[in-house]
């Protein structure tokens, strides 16, 4: 089931992807091994949180497949990784505009009249991406709504960007010159989401979608052993699709705990969340506890 959702995602166009700590395996005395999940999440609101034991560029790979799909977008952060997967595969690379909002949050200690500006200017964007969110446009609108709105307000902070780059003679460690360095060379992947109205403006969907792990990492702490760790991956893939489907994840997990045992296995992706939903949630198979308590 679980890889039956990611071969769900993977063939939908636009997949967001990123990556998490995890602390699992024992390398040594009181030490734990540094892991990572490496979370996608797909165009019909289903994720997958895929484990792995280093933050090695290979791995977007393995999770992704070494093809693109015509007219495939990856949204990510900016990690080397994800460019070198669109390079050799030829996909589209959309980023987020969170993350780059964030490194101006951290300059305003450091140059906070500058940060400020690119946060207010940041925030027009946002507001725009409020609207049409409230105006349920998709599609042809929200694309040309985009173009018409959102475009002269990036083409307006590349510009601030350029001209107060230039005029900023401040060292490299300067943490406005390393936002606005950072913005710089992503421009091209920061604004694909302009013209094409099923790329979101940032990853926010999927930060979401992976809270389970860092709270996980407060509740847990970690997992004894890597299989362990791909093991919780394995069930918070289900358990998080479930929820972003409002579908009860024990009522799920009973049922299909009991239904795989007669489900055709060349069928499995019906026993996905997202298609359980719509062939088996009318009447889920009981446990014999609910049964009992009816």
């Amino acid at each position: 089931i679980y890889k039956a959702q990611l071969a769900s995602i993977c063939a939908g166009r636009v997949i967001a992807m990123d990556e998490t700590p995890i602390k699992a395996g024992h390398v040594g005395p009181g030490k734990m091994g540094s892991c990572y999940f490496w979370p996608v999440y797909g165009e019909q609101d289903e994720v997958r949180f895929p484990f792995f034991e280093s933050r090695r560029h290979e791995h977007v790979a393995e999770v992704l497949g070494a093809k693109s799909k015509p007219g495939a977008v990856l949204l990510t952060d900016g990690y080397g990784a994800y460019v070198r997967y669109t390079e050799k595969t030829k996909v589209k690379h959309a980023q987020c505009w969170a993350h780059s909002r964030r490194l101006f949050f951290k300059a305003q200690g450091m140059e906070p009249e500058h940060a400020a500006e690119a946060l207010r200017q940041i925030g027009e964007i946002y507001q725009i991406e409020d609207a049409i969110r409230k105006g349920k446009m998709t599609g042809e609108a929200k694309r040309m709504h985009r173009l018409t709105h959102s475009k002269p307000l990036v083409d307006r902070f590349f510009e601030w960007v350029d001209a107060r780059f230039k005029r900023q003679g401040l060292l490299p460690s300067n943490l406005l010159t390393k936002a606005m360095a950072y913005v710089r060379g992503r421009r091209a992947a920061l604004e694909v989401f302009l013209g094409d109205a099923d790329v979101p403006i940032d990853t926010n969907h999927l930060e979401r979608a992976l809270r389970p792990i860092p709270l996980g990492r407060k509740n847990w702490l970690f997992c004894w052993t890597e299989v362990g760790a791909k093991h919780a991956g394995i069930i918070q893939s289900l358990i998080v699709t479930c929820r972003l489907h409002d579908i009860d994840p024990y009522t799920y997990l009973v049922d299909v705990l009991q239904r795989i045992g007669v489900h055709p296995a060349s069928r499995v992706a019906e026993l996905t969340p997202r298609m359980w939903k719509q062939r088996f949630a009318t009447e889920p198979m009981r446990s014999d506890v609910h049964l009992a308590i009816a």
